[in-house]
């Protein structure tokens, strides 16, 4: 009797597992294409753009102004110009110039990664909460970005891109 129980209850446990794994269901979408197609991500590249144009011309005028004081000093150097206390005190300048340029830079770099932030963060949020929209709504356990190249193989017709770009409005 014990016996019949144990069998019974292993054939209930394994017709269980067997209905929630065919239950499940996936899909996936390329989102680098919705991305590239969302309206506010071409704006966003253009004041992208325009910021890096405005503070490239910034660092560039910074360094021809320390190039030119660097060639101005130079010549002075070779024409005996400096005593060798006042190169000294000039190559300090030089130096301490070239890291005010390389700070600047660096300034660059970051205003230019919390601009890009800034303006791709609410469009990530809305990709992202339109593909969590899409998969409650088709009742998707799993929505795989097709971009990550790490998927191997996918029927087309679980491809959901089409249908959150149209949750988007892109369609």
């Amino acid at each position: 009797m014990k016996k019949l129980i144990k069998i019974s209850f292993l054939f209930v446990a394994l017709m269980c597992m067997t209905s929630t794994l065919q239950a499940q269901k996936f899909g996936y979408v390329f989102s680098m294409q919705i991305l590239a197609e969302f309206p506010e991500t071409k704006q966003a590249d253009a004041n992208l753009e325009s910021l890096q144009k405005v503070l490239q011309k910034k660092f560039e005028d910074k360094y021809a102004a320390a190039q030119k004081e660097a060639a101005q000093l130079q010549a002075d150097f070779e024409a005996g110009k400096l005593s060798p206390v006042q190169q000294e005190e000039a190559q300090k300048k030089l130096a301490a110039r070239e890291k005010e340029i390389l700070d600047f830079q660096q300034d660059i770099q970051k205003q230019i990664a919390d601009k890009r932030e800034a303006l791709y963060g609410p469009i990530l949020e809305k990709v992202d909460a339109a593909i969590k929209e899409v998969a409650k709504e088709g009742s998707y356990t799993m929505v795989f970005n097709a971009d990550a190249q790490v998927l191997l193989y996918a029927d087309e017709s679980t491809n959901l891109t089409d249908q959150v770009k149209s949750k988007l409005g892109m369609l």
